[in-house]
């Protein structure tokens, strides 16, 4: 196991230090955080033999994080997760115009989204690390000064908890996500469509050509988006489908079943032998299968990134429910607090 120098992640941005906090537990689950867009930046599980190998996608040195930054690779995203339409939605009969990052569309959260600052970090102990940050009133579109708590943890059973908190001063609207590009095989290396993918899903949220929600959710069954069995990543990935030519793949929405803390989806990368199982208590969650990952990314270890060779799958709640009214409400009052949790699991299998 080869954690990433703390001296790689000495910077000073606007003020505020960057920082690199490592968490471990005693199954050779070991964790690195950044303070910088509260993101992850290495996640060391075993494979089959016992022998910990880094999943995530990222870079080595706070440098090249600064210098892409409408990378998302391991980032707390906010203040809203996935695409608002126009930049633009309406709310106690007033317009608010955010900023567009997406061609007219607001994705993340803006520019300078969650992913793009640097938080205040405490390490609670060696399992776990609290980061909060103060988004101003206004920030980025944005209406209420919000005051969001992130906090990482890893369990003995080789849990990876994220738990979300966030108090605002004005109603407003918040959707927060991880944004961890996954390979279980060798963190980039390779492709993943041998990944295989189960989703508790019966829908998902067909979008139009921006990406965007198009309407009412529809059913998987008999469409390359049923997931309710385990199946290959690239076994219909490029089958003749109209909604897989809008996402060069997969990146689509689907709506999970039940109530409060669920299950949302399992993968299983057949060679290390892991497994990833997500629960979440948010509504949705959005499978994008790295259909856009620049070819010439040089990422941590001098690895060269290429086309689906990272997916990521982002609990979220509805994407741009702010516009859409059959969507279930993302806005938060200041009497309420927002509270979202999802784990991550790891097994392996023989």
């Amino acid at each position: 196991m080869s954690h990433i120098p703390a001296n790689r992640f000495k910077k000073t941005l606007h003020g505020k230090s960057i920082s690199i906090y490592t968490l471990n537990n005693n199954n050779g689950v070991s964790l690195q955080v950044t303070n910088y867009g509260a993101r992850i930046v290495s996640l060391y599980v075993p494979d089959r033999n016992g022998v910990p190998q880094d999943i995530v996608l990222g870079y080595d040195c706070i440098e090249d994080y600064l210098k892409t930054k409408n990378s998302y690779f391991g980032a707390t995203v906010g203040r809203f997760a996935n695409r608002i339409a126009n930049s633009q939605f309406t709310l106690n009969n007033k317009i608010y115009t955010l900023n567009a990052n997406d061609t007219t569309h607001c994705l993340h959260g803006g520019a300078g989204g969650f992913h793009n600052v640097v938080w205040d970090a405490h390490q609670i102990s060696d399992t776990a690390l609290e980061l909060t940050y103060v988004s101003p009133d206004g920030e980025e579109g944005f209406p209420g000064t919000l005051s969001v708590k992130v906090i990482y943890s890893i369990g003995d059973n080789s849990e990876v908890s994220i738990t979300y908190f966030a108090t605002t001063d004005k109603t407003t609207v918040v959707n927060l996500t991880h944004h961890s590009y996954f390979n279980l095989q060798d963190a980039g290396k390779t492709s993943i469509e041998d990944h295989q993918l189960e989703i508790d899903a019966s829908n998902y949220t067909p979008v139009n050509r921006s990406l965007i929600p198009r309407g009412p959710i529809e059913t998987v069954s008999d469409t390359p988006f049923d997931f309710r069995i385990a199946t290959k990543i690239g076994k219909r990935i490029d089958q003749p489908n109209e909604q897989l030519k809008i996402g060069s793949g997969y990146d689509h929405n689907y709506v999970l079943y039940g109530k409060d803390l669920r299950k949302a989806a399992t993968v299983k990368e057949p060679i290390s032998g892991r497994v990833m199982e997500i629960v979440t208590t948010e509504p949705c969650i959005q499978f994008y299968s790295g259909n856009l990952i620049h070819s010439d990314i040089l990422g941590k270890n001098k690895t060269l990134y290429g086309n689906r060779h990272g997916f990521c799958l982002e609990t979220q709640g509805f994407p741009d429910s702010p516009n859409q009214s059959d969507f279930p409400s993302t806005i938060l009052t200041p009497e309420d607090t927002y509270r979202s949790t999802t784990i991550y699991t790891f097994t392996t299998v023989p």
